[in-house]
């Protein structure tokens, strides 16, 4: 089951925690972050360049706005990015009360609102929460306690999202109404059974989730009507955050990691670990969603 590949490096980096790695289709570029270096990154395959944006504070996330420009979910809460004048104008913050806490992953579900959640910087159980940003800029709870607020899909008739709690270890299933955002019906469809912890997610354009294992050297493929492991993709890098599918047929899988709490030698064991890498899947994704606010 466990097929060792060799993912092509295509930013050279060691991010102390990269994440929130997200294709956009329209411009064809890949966003990308690390979350305690504080930068939010734009590789451009065709010109092999990657654009560095400061953020000033932990950057959790990023998603595209259709309006222009992207939308981040940062330590203070959520706010909009001017790509041209690289400005961050703060929209809400929904935790204002918590400076213990941060934003940690998320993504936009098919009506275009965005979803991410909350997490204590050290982890600690239960501390966080998952929230929605609507196209009016309001902000509700949606899901509460969570710990390491993680990653997000939805499939495609938008009926089901899917939901990852690290400390969990579990892919959770929610009925969803698109038109009013509400979920229910909450029960776990996947069950991590082997090393590492569930973290970053993609769904493939058969509605199979992807998920990126922390501290498990892996990207696996699932089937959450079964449960069952599909694939697991073995990588040279144990701290594995993040998968998204990109290129003009989403059919590349970009890959980050986190080097964060790595010696010396274990660091020169991977190299490859902290840079974004891309690997064939074998299958191709789905365009990703856009904030409609």
């Amino acid at each position: 089951m466990s097929e060792q590949v060799t993912p092509e490096q295509v930013v050279a980096k060691r991010t102390l925690v990269g994440e929130g790695s997200l294709w956009d289709p329209e411009d064809n570029v890949l966003y990308w972050i690390d979350i305690l270096s504080h930068e939010l990154y734009i590789y451009d395959p065709a010109t092999g360049t990657n654009r560095t944006i400061p953020t000033c504070q932990a950057v959790g996330t990023v998603v595209k706005r259709a309006a222009g420009g992207l939308v981040l979910a940062l330590h203070n809460g959520f706010a909009f990015l001017d790509l041209d004048t690289e400005k961050i104008t703060p929209i809400a913050d929904p935790e204002r009360d918590i400076p213990a806490n941060r934003f940690n992953d998320g993504k936009c579900d098919p009506a275009g609102r965005f979803w991410a959640g909350t997490m204590e910087f050290n982890g600690k159980q239960d501390a966080g929460a998952l929230y929605c940003l609507d196209a009016d800029h309001n902000v509700s709870e949606k899901l509460r306690p969570v710990s390491i607020s993680n990653g997000i899909v939805w499939t495609a008739d938008a009926k089901t999202m899917y939901y990852i709690c690290t400390l969990a270890d579990t892919v959770r299933a929610f009925d969803y109404d698109v038109d009013t955002g509400e979920i229910s019906n909450e029960r776990v469809v996947v069950t991590n059974e082997g090393e590492g912890g569930f973290d970053g997610m993609a769904i493939d354009a058969e509605d199979k989730l992807w998920v990126a294992v922390f501290g498990g050297w892996d990207v696996r493929r699932y089937d959450p009507d079964t449960g069952e492991l599909l694939r697991d993709l073995r990588l040279p890098f144990g701290y594995v955050t993040s998968c998204a599918f990109g290129g003009a047929n989403l059919d590349e899988l970009y890959v980050t990691s986190a080097v964060v709490g790595l010696d010396d030698e274990t660091l020169a064991e991977q190299p490859l670990a902290g840079s974004l890498v891309k690997l064939d899947p074998g299958v191709a994704g789905v365009p990703a969603c856009s904030f409609q606010g």
